[in-house]
């Protein structure tokens, strides 16, 4: 197997940075030596069929994007990115894995929804790829499926209090769903947004005739995601399951899950690139239909409640623990425009997944986070949270690890961000 030498380079962990060079055997990663290592007595350089420079650069792991949304059916439409042209972009951008979501519709068997979403993606995938479970159906077949779900390697499942008569799920079938998660340790994620509250806003919106993109972060106000964040909390208290609180973008949502966690519950937060750098005033808000194009769920918040500035301290401190992307973009032509008019038919959904690295890192460039942090919510806590540590999420001995390069400081640039293969 052909073997490459990233050599000269700062290995970053979730924990340090030092320099190192690292050895690779064709997937795997060979060994991890003090810089200039020899290897009896010879230059390890000349041993192997490829040297990488990475000289004034950092070598991290691998992005993992732990929420993507590939061909997602939405508002009667598709998102536009599929398997294949998403982790394209993915790997272009630093990320290596992906963790999508199989959606079961109303009516279907649990199980069919699985291999469906296997099927999408089977030799699609530029990178690897793993699996969610959306619930999108409860009932007894359905919770027999969810317990099953471990042996098919899936450590986690979906639920929404959003979306009324499509996604969402009532708090009786949150509860019977939980119940299974606790017994099985499975990682309960929660879209957390009261959906009927919701509806009733959007309907008196409209019928005053407020119908532009703006509307659509006014109807899904702060409070109603601080709602639903407690009460998810709440359930997952009575039930013992754990919880993983998807898209943050309320800072009283933060404060609810920050308190849980003081108390020792187990529950974690993820947040996305769009909450860290748009708002509802300058993005929702541009003119004409522009704010289209940035309409997605949870909305983007006020800059002026500052949001935004408590998510990177919620990064900072850990009261929030990982950033993924939320992939699930749309065109605005014929897509994002079935909203004209009003604001509830446009689909939910933006696109970072190429970016999100290169964003996180301007965190660094910017000392909101350090860049052991930056590793450790954009690649070695998603691995710890689904099951992919030890094979993904740090750079050490052993197989199937991927690594990228970027520059220290300044403006990022990616030199050399692919799967070892």
């Amino acid at each position: 197997m052909a073997t490459t030498l990233i050599r000269g380079g700062t290995v970053v962990s979730a924990t340090g940075r030092g320099a190192a060079d690292v050895l690779v055997d064709g997937a795997t990663i060979a060994a991890v030596l003090l810089p200039g290592s020899t290897l009896l007595g010879m230059d390890l350089a000349k041993t192997v069929d490829t040297v990488i420079d990475a000289h004034g650069k950092y070598v991290i792991p691998g992005g993992i994007d732990a929420h993507t949304h590939m061909s997602m059916p939405f508002g009667g439409t598709t998102a536009s990115d599929d398997f294949e042209t998403g982790t394209r972009a993915a790997a272009w951008g630093g990320t290596t894995t992906i963790i999508d979501f199989a959606v079961q519709k109303f009516g279907e068997r649990l199980q069919d929804s699985l291999d469906t979403w296997h099927e999408m993606a089977a030799g699609q995938c530029a990178i690897d790829y793993s699996f969610h479970q959306i619930v999108g159906d409860v009932n007894d077949a359905s919770l027999a499926a969810l317990r099953r779900l471990t042996d098919e390697g899936i450590t986690s499942y979906k639920m929404f209090m959003a979306y009324p008569g499509v996604f969402y799920s009532d708090d009786a079938q949150i509860v019977r769903a939980m119940q299974v998660g606790a017994a099985t340790g499975l990682m309960t994620m929660m879209h957390a947004e009261n959906g009927p509250a919701i509806d009733v806003l959007v309907a008196q919106l409209l019928a005053e005739g407020k119908t532009d993109p703006y509307y659509h972060g006014i109807a899904r106000a702060w409070q109603l995601e601080e709602e639903a964040t407690h009460r998810a909390i709440m359930l997952s208290n009575l039930t013992g399951a754990p919880l993983y609180v998807v898209h943050v973008s309320a800072k009283q949502a933060v404060a609810q899950l920050a308190a849980a966690r003081d108390a020792g519950q187990n529950v974690y937060g993820e947040t996305c690139p769009q909450y860290l750098y748009l708002s509802l005033e300058d993005n929702l808000g541009a003119p004409g239909f522009d704010g289209a194009k940035w309409v997605c769920s949870t909305p983007l918040r006020a800059k002026h409640e500052h949001h935004q500035d408590e998510m990177w301290r919620a990064l900072r401190t850990n009261d929030i623990q990982m950033v993924s992307t939320d992939h699930c973009p749309f065109c605005m032509k014929g897509q994002k425009d079935m909203g004209i008019g009003d604001f509830s038919k446009i689909p939910n959904g933006i696109g970072s997944i190429e970016h999100r690295m290169d964003l996180l890192y301007q965190g660094v460039v910017d000392g909101r986070i350090s860049v052991e942090r930056w590793v450790e919510i954009t690649s070695t806590t998603p691995a710890r949270m689904f099951g992919l540590y030890g094979r993904k999420g740090v750079i050490a001995p052993g197989p199937m690890r991927t690594s990228l390069s970027t520059t220290p400081t300044g403006t990022p640039r990616l030199d050399w961000a692919r799967p070892i293969t």
